[in-house]
């Protein structure tokens, strides 16, 4: 198959998701083609068969702000022709979702299909919002195939729009042995040292609650060695900072910055903190269990579906800090029952959430589609 993929650059989950899928159909022996308005941050460099196409953006005069969802459209209309493309992957509602069906109604000279998958904000928070909710909905019901990346999430949206339509739930997922080769043989060794290692991972906005994070830290630090390690970057860095410095606590933070490889950090971590006030799936968390990592998270979302409370890690009402803290310090005190949570998270991870098990399902929904099924 030849599949277009759009998605955000960034590293958020929803660009992250993209990315690796389109890595992996290409070594499923598909074409891809990635389509944004910058170089997907796990995107490198170029695998066979993948190739990477630029949404330029330009300014005119006459125009407050540049139109780039018809930018967008004009470009995926373009690689649709160029590359003979079969179907668009769209990843998030608006703008690519809208931007897709508008390319599928300019190339009339090929059955263009469009997938679409909800990654979670572009339902709860953007999609939403008054402005695009009409947008949104059309969106939803117009393309070929709709899916979800949690249960929550279909649950959600089912909830949020006024829909009536089939939503497939294909989890996002991990490939293994990248955490095997870089994490795991360092566990061990990892839960002998005398200082733990707590982290945070995110695009720190808002709703990532930074400030519980900081919180659970201080009140952690103030009972053992310990320190924390933020990696990523956003709007409320430096409402995290503010605060360490407030608790004294800056020079046992430090400040990462954006990645795009995560395993190598978490191989120093004993712990992963997200206390999130919504997750529709929390591929975060994920990532950490596949690297051996126990996650202590709200309890929101779709997060339930991926750390099992007591077995991979702990969950709590969102901004129950002093519990957050609590279940941490059980887990750093106790070798033996950390080594356990360490199992079991990374158990759970190669066992659910792999990419030879969910990219499948992205081919089976695309064979559906093009009316390849069978």
């Amino acid at each position: 198959m030849r599949i277009g993929i759009c998605c955000y650059p960034t590293h958020g989950g929803s660009g992250v998701v993209a990315t690796e899928l389109g890595k992996h159909l290409a070594e499923r022996d598909h074409e891809v083609a990635f389509i944004s308005y910058a170089a997907p941050l796990r995107l490198t460099e170029l695998p066979p068969r993948v190739s990477y196409h630029e949404v330029e953006i330009e300014q005119y005069p006459l125009l407050k702000h540049f139109p780039y969802t018809l930018a967008l459209a004009s470009k995926m209309a373009e690689v649709a022709r160029l590359k003979k493309l079969d179907l668009l992957h769209a990843h998030y509602a608006i703008p690519f979702g809208a931007a897709a069906l508008l390319a599928k109604q300019i190339v009339t000279e090929r059955q263009l299909k469009v997938v679409l998958t909800l990654h979670g904000t572009d339902i709860t928070l953007v999609g939403n919002n008054a402005s695009f909710k009409p947008v949104t909905t059309l969106t939803i019901q117009a393309v070929d195939a709709v899916t979800v990346v949690s249960k929550w999430l279909r649950q959600e949206t089912l909830r949020q729009f006024p829909i009536d339509r089939e939503l497939s739930v294909v989890y996002n997922f991990i490939d293994p042995q990248r955490h095997d080769s870089e994490v795991c043989p360092c566990i061990p060794d990892r839960l002998r040292r005398s200082q733990r290692t707590l982290m945070h991972i995110s695009n720190f906005r808002p709703v990532k609650r930074v400030r519980d994070v900081v919180a659970v830290f201080a009140e952690v630090a103030a009972a053992i060695d310990c320190r924390l390690i933020l990696v990523g970057d956003g709007p409320d860095v430096p409402v995290a900072r503010e605060l360490a410095e407030q608790l004294g606590l800056l020079d046992r933070i430090t400040f990462v910055g954006v990645v795009d490889r995560v395993a190598p950090l978490l191989a120093a971590a004993d712990l992963l903190l997200l206390p999130s006030s919504t997750e529709s799936f929390g591929l975060v968390a994920l990532e950490a269990m596949a690297s051996g990592v126990p996650v202590i998270a709200s309890d929101v979302g779709g997060i339930p579906e991926v750390v099992e409370h007591g077995v991979t890690g702990y969950l709590t009402p969102v901004g129950d800090v002093h519990r957050m803290a609590q279940y941490a310090l059980q887990l750093l005190r106790d070798e033996r029952l950390c080594r356990r949570f360490c199992d079991a998270a990374r158990a759970r991870a190669t066992m659910h959430f792999t990419y030879e098990k969910h990219v499948p399902a992205y081919e089976s929904i695309y064979r559906r589609v093009l009316g390849a099924e069978g």
